[in-house]
């Protein structure tokens, strides 16, 4: 009971840095597999297709040191964050071009939006990225 409400009042006072940081590095692993398993499924085709892939074990590095290390939840963690949230916005230019390299690209959208790349899939990459990020600038739990 004392370790909720030592959290809820961390959280009330924006004291959430070792969170985040956690959830950074418990968030980038599995998505990494689940871009992985799609990648392979269209053969990795395009070199942008590894990025997510090969900024994995550094985002999980630092948002695992993030949790133990405030400088490191400073530092790192946003560096590879921000690295980690443009490579998911450059994913959904290079996927909505997939989606338009497809026979009728934008005008058969009932087809090449189900039967193409996830058009907004990349986003969850700048959402995780966003997590690191946010966790830079708010305060450290006590």
């Amino acid at each position: 009971m004392k370790l909720l409400t030592r959290a809820l009042a961390n959280a009330r006072e924006g004291r959430l840095q070792k969170l985040l940081s956690g959830m950074t590095a418990f968030s980038v692993p599995s998505l990494a597999f689940e871009i992985y398993l799609e990648h392979y499924k269209g053969s990795f085709g395009d070199k942008w297709m590894w990025t997510p892939i090969v900024l994995t074990p550094p985002l999980t590095a630092a948002g695992v040191a993030g949790v133990f290390s405030e400088r490191a939840a400073r530092t790192w963690l946003p560096a590879f964050s921000a690295l980690y949230a443009l490579d998911g916005a450059i994913g959904v230019i290079t996927h909505l071009r997939g989606v338009q390299k497809r026979p009728g690209g934008l005008s058969e959208p009932t087809y090449n939006l189900v039967m193409g790349p996830p058009l907004l899939a990349p986003g969850s990459l700048c959402l995780v990225g966003a997590l690191g990020i946010l966790a830079a600038v708010v305060k450290r739990e006590k």
